[in-house]
């Protein structure tokens, strides 16, 4: 029988029975479960106050996460800090990570990373684009460089907030410090799968030419497409 972790549910059971008087055969019996498992789980959960399954679930994640950051190797995580930096997504720096066929890494565990690095103390926390507010504007709009017939994000279907179907995609533009060349990314809300892109630059021609050619593999797969660059064209 293959191994697997002890549930959230089966901690709590395991408290239970230590309470009733089991043993630990008669625990692993009651669970389905190798003597040797509740050993460990016992071992090294129990503290001065006894075993306490919700400390215990709180380190088994705590040793999940660093097994996983181990796993991941220091150079990856050096390519993910300096995508953060030049302020990417998670969700676009996994999608990157995949289709460059190097290690991949989730958007979770992205954020985990960022978490970690802030209770240490870190920045990467300050490059996520959702903490940075819009500068207000006054005056007229420029319009110059917008695409043309876009429809405000108010008018489109209410249920692409719902995240219910698949086909409702997310536009963005990822443009390096140094100018050039510029990555246009595409993000399924709902199953949050990213095409990645490359226009010759910024200009609202070359990144309506990108996005054709990024999509129509998925063509049956698209309902609305949501842009989130008229400001950077």
């Amino acid at each position: 029988m293959s191994y697997t972790q002890l549930t959230e549910i089966e901690r709590y059971q395991i408290q239970s029975f230590l309470k009733a008087g089991y043993t630990q055969k008669a625990i692993a019996e009651e669970l389905g479960r190798n003597s040797g498992t509740i050993s460990r789980e016992l071992s090294r959960n129990t503290g001065l106050r006894g075993y306490r399954p919700q400390q215990a679930q709180r380190l088994a994640s705590e040793r999940k996460q660093q097994h996983t950051f181990r796993r991941i190797t220091e150079i990856t995580w050096q390519r993910v800090e300096l995508l953060l930096r030049e302020e990417w997504s998670p969700e676009q720096i996994s999608g990157w990570l995949v289709n460059s066929d190097l290690q991949s890494v989730s958007p979770e565990w992205i954020y985990q990373y960022i978490l970690t690095d802030k209770k240490a103390g870190g920045d990467l926390h300050t490059y996520l684009r959702c903490q940075k507010k819009r500068k207000k504007r006054y005056g007229n709009p420029d319009k110059r460089g917008q695409l043309k017939n876009r429809v405000c994000i108010d008018e489109r279907p209410a249920i692409v907030d719902e995240r219910k179907r698949v086909g409702d995609w997310e536009m963005d533009l990822i443009i390096g410090r140094l100018g050039g060349s510029v990555l246009m990314t595409a993000v399924e809300r709902k199953t949050r799968f990213t095409v990645i892109a490359l226009a010759p630059n910024k200009t609202a021609e070359a990144v309506k030419d990108a996005i054709p050619g990024a999509l129509s593999p998925l063509a049956a797969q698209v309902e609305t497409l949501t842009y989130d660059i008229a400001d950077a064209l």
